[in-house]
């Protein structure tokens, strides 16, 4: 449990690492990108991955509503934020599913 968490977090900082000012402009490229890696780990899901996918489908949900009601670019960079921790949970799922 405790690997699982400093898995994602690992994964989550490395995905912020990436420079705000460029999230404002492919919000739609990283959603994207968060859909696809979720249908992926959607193809195989256990009961312990279930919950993974399902919260990373709740974050892009989020994704795209930040991402059509932004008026800043701070707006964007939060959704940008959200769709890197859905593929962050997706590549979790993933991860899990592999034997």
């Amino acid at each position: 449990m405790v690997t699982r968490a400093m898995a994602v977090a690992a994964t989550v900082l490395g995905l912020l690492a990436c420079s705000a000012s460029a999230w404002a402009f492919n919000c739609p490229v990283v959603i994207k990108q968060a859909e696809d890696l979720i249908k992926k780990a959607e193809a195989k899901t256990t009961p312990d991955t279930k919950p993974l996918v399902e919260e990373a489908k709740k974050y892009v949900a989020e994704a795209k509503a930040h991402h059509d009601q932004a008026k800043t670019k701070r707006d964007h960079g939060d959704s940008v934020r959200k769709a890197k921790f859905a593929m962050a949970l997706a590549e979790e799922a993933l991860t899990l599913q592999t034997p």
